[in-house]
């Protein structure tokens, strides 16, 4: 058996479209939407809540096919 290994592949991506970050940017957006259903004090805020979170879910969908 070989002792050898292999190298790890560096990604070409850009360093700010990597998934670490825009994984806690998703989190962080789908946090705003939860924050934005619970407040009682706006009703635009809760009207878009539901829009908010369901970004932030899609986003994260995609983003965690991202290299990392």
């Amino acid at each position: 058996m070989s002792t050898v290994q292999t190298a790890k592949r560096k990604s070409r991506w850009p360093r700010w479209a990597r998934r670490g970050l825009m994984e806690n940017i998703a989190t962080a957006i789908i946090a705003i939407g939860f924050l934005m259903l619970f407040q009682p004090f706006a009703l635009a805020l809760y009207t878009y809540s539901f829009i908010t979170m369901l970004a932030g879910t899609v986003m994260f969908i995609i983003v965690s096919k991202f290299p990392e």
